[in-house]
């Protein structure tokens, strides 16, 4: 049993944080399902950029769907869907062996969304709509208006991922947006089953700092915030309002742990899974931190709610960093980022058009 299965074992949920066309026609994520314990997957503009871009795999999809007429931004959904309901398909044994609590997918919203409650729940609904898939999480980015969403979705019984949490203050605003969802469908006599996880964004606290703080204090920062946001979940999902809607037959909202691959080169490329491992959460990984986790990853102990992280926290205002500030400023940062993201690969699709039109 490799460390992978072991971390399975613990009850934390092991997804990718990938996806391509060559991985799926390949038989790889298969393989990952099969043999390395991953029950589910993730993916953002950033991956699919990438993806597009880097490879010729979608060139005859864009061939044939150029035909249709189809604006830029149309076009890349119905690539992007593609994908995501044939991984869907992949991990649907998984979803109906564990009764919907895994086997989930994820797709994001355009990014270019992040700031437009109302453009945001359309948008949610319609791709949950088109991927007609029981195991599909739509993503929603955790800003003030992406919560307003958020809370809607749920009510209307969209799966959603929150994404771009940064801290315990966000966390908290992802959870109550959730739990305020599933409250309205209770009081309106719906199924309040309704499928969501709150995704907290590691290993850019660490790259975010990396200049300001002393060798003992590098790589420490985003574990921190993390222990201090699983406190937060435990509390949470142990509190009477929450013990309230699971009586009535909904789920925990689980935390994710993303943004897990180590950025330092000189630290442990299995760094924020072993520090991380719990149960009842999700770490979704990028590729190269899956393989190096299942070749060399170790777990000391299980993540649990009484570990010490406030010493670490208590040395950054003497530091000048200020955790409320920096939080806001990642979360900008990082819709600014899926944004870019986004453009680039809307200019991606438009030259492969041309340059697809032009050989005929």
């Amino acid at each position: 049993m490799n460390a992978v299965q072991k971390l399975h074992q613990l009850g934390q949920s092991i997804w990718l944080d990938n996806i391509t066309r060559d991985l799926l026609t390949s038989g790889v994520l298969k393989q990952y399902i099969d043999y390395s314990s991953v029950t589910g997957l993730t993916s953002n503009p950033t991956i699919f950029n990438h993806a597009i871009k880097n490879t010729s795999a979608y060139d005859l999809s864009i061939r044939r769907q150029s035909k249709l007429g189809q604006s830029r931004e149309s076009l890349f959904f119905d690539l992007a869907l593609d994908d995501i309901t044939e991984a869907a398909d992949l991990f649907r044994p998984v979803w109906e062996r564990t009764s919907g609590a895994d086997g989930w997918v994820s797709i994001e919203v355009s990014p270019l969304l992040a700031y437009d409650t109302a453009g945001t729940l359309a948008a949610a609904k319609e791709l949950h709509a088109r991927a007609n898939r029981p195991n599909v999480l739509i993503k929603i980015p955790g800003t003030q208006e992406g919560l307003q969403a958020i809370e809607q979705a749920i009510f209307a019984g969209v799966p959603i991922n929150v994404t771009l949490l940064f801290s315990t203050d966000h966390y908290q605003a992802a959870a109550q947006a959730y739990l305020l969802g599933i409250e309205r469908r209770i009081d309106a006599g719906l199924n309040p089953n309704i499928c969501s996880v709150a995704s907290v964004f590691v290993s850019r606290w660490d790259n975010a700092v990396r200049a300001k703080v002393p060798d003992g204090l590098e790589n420490r920062l985003g574990i921190a915030i993390a222990m201090q946001t699983y406190n937060s979940y435990q509390r949470f999902i142990a509190s009477l309002r929450c013990q309230r809607i699971y009586n009535a037959g909904a789920r925990p909202q689980r935390l994710l742990w993303a943004s897990t691959g180590t950025k330092d080169p000189h630290a442990s490329d299995t760094l924020y899974v072993e520090s991380l491992a719990a149960p009842l959460t999700i770490n979704t990984m990028p590729e190269p931190t899956l393989k190096a986790f299942a070749d060399h990853g170790k777990i000391a102990e299980a993540l649990h709610s009484n570990q010490d992280f406030q010493r670490t926290l208590d040395e950054l205002p003497e530091l000048g960093i200020d955790i409320n500030a920096l939080a806001a400023e990642l979360q900008v940062e990082g819709a600014e980022s899926f944004a870019k993201s986004w453009d680039e690969l809307m200019d991606v699709i438009d030259s492969k058009r041309v340059a697809i039109a032009k050989a005929g």
